[in-house]
């Protein structure tokens, strides 16, 4: 299949004052873009691979090659990325049903949960994601990855799972606006987290054991 870029929920400026314009349209025209051109021109070479969709692809990219896996990471943490945020932040500020409740008995609380996820994001060195996963044996996670690893990728890196949410924290997330300022933008980032996409991709896709779909 060919993978194509994803329409964003929200206009461009809706994230303001948070995100402002310029950033989400490079971010999300240019940047994410460039990854789904370059993961079009690279699945070729694995003819056994071509048909999959982004989220079964993210299972099998170890065994490929650097510009596969980088790619197929980049497309599917940005739309993940994208869908987790919204212009208000959502209905709700903050989980809710069997999520919150998982949080709580996973880290003590909310603003405990927070105060983790902060940590993941702001310490990663150099480029990379900050991810809220259940992973395979039930349990949540909150981790940091290089580059563009995510957990769905079997054989790379540490947790294994499926992520509900991220934050990206490459510089080019961040920089027209809030320059070498990174734990400011993940401060303002939770402002704009869309707590019911989060909870649905929990309740309707990661307790099944599926990946949500994009």
């Amino acid at each position: 299949m060919s993978h194509t870029l994803p329409a964003l929920p929200y206009s461009l400026n809706a994230l303001e004052p948070h995100m402002d314009a310029m950033t989400v349209e490079l971010h999300w025209s240019k940047h994410h873009q460039t990854y789904i051109t370059k993961l079009n021109e690279a699945l070729p070479a694995f003819s056994d691979r071509i048909s999959l969709d982004l989220a079964s692809l993210q299972k099998v990219v170890a065994g490929t090659n650097a510009a596969v896996i980088n790619n197929a990471g980049g497309h599917y943490n940005h739309c993940l990325y994208w869908q987790n945020l919204a212009p208000i932040g959502s209905s709700n500020p903050q989980p809710f049903g069997d999520l919150a409740g998982l949080i709580d008995s996973s880290f003590g609380s909310f603003d405990e949960f927070k105060q983790k996820f902060t940590t993941a994001a702001v310490s990663r060195f150099a480029s990379g994601w900050a991810f809220l996963t259940l992973k395979n044996d039930g349990t949540l996670a909150v981790h940091n990855t290089p580059g563009h690893d995510n957990p769905l990728m079997d054989g790379i890196g540490d947790v294994h799972g499926i992520p509900i949410l991220t934050c990206d924290i490459w510089e080019h997330a961040y920089y027209l606006k809030y320059q070498n300022r990174r734990p400011e933008f993940v401060e303002n980032w939770w402002r704009i987290v869309n707590w019911d996409a989060v909870v649905n991709n929990f309740e309707k896709y990661a307790k099944n054991g599926q990946a949500v779909p994009f």
